[in-house]
């Protein structure tokens, strides 16, 4: 089984997969994670955060293009 590693952590489950679906844009496979209770607490999201995880050969890449967003004055609002 291929190794995740967290990337970012967001402070809502929102911000999180719209950087997933942006990765899966560049064909990079993201996994979104929350300790939530499966969505019923959503309040939890910032206090606890909401980590975007890819895997390992991915990081390079998912890193670069997230950071790129930034740089360009598009940041995802990180914490």
């Amino acid at each position: 089984m291929e190794s995740l590693t967290v990337i970012k952590i967001f402070p809502s489950r929102v911000l999180a997969e719209l950087a997933a679906s942006l990765l899966a844009a560049e064909g990079i496979n993201a996994l979104v994670a929350a300790d939530d209770a499966g969505g019923a607490y959503p309040a939890l999201q910032p206090v606890r955060g909401v980590r975007l995880l890819v895997g390992g050969e991915d990081v390079t890449l998912a890193q670069e293009i997230l950071n790129a967003l930034e740089e360009n004055g598009q940041p995802l609002t990180a914490l």
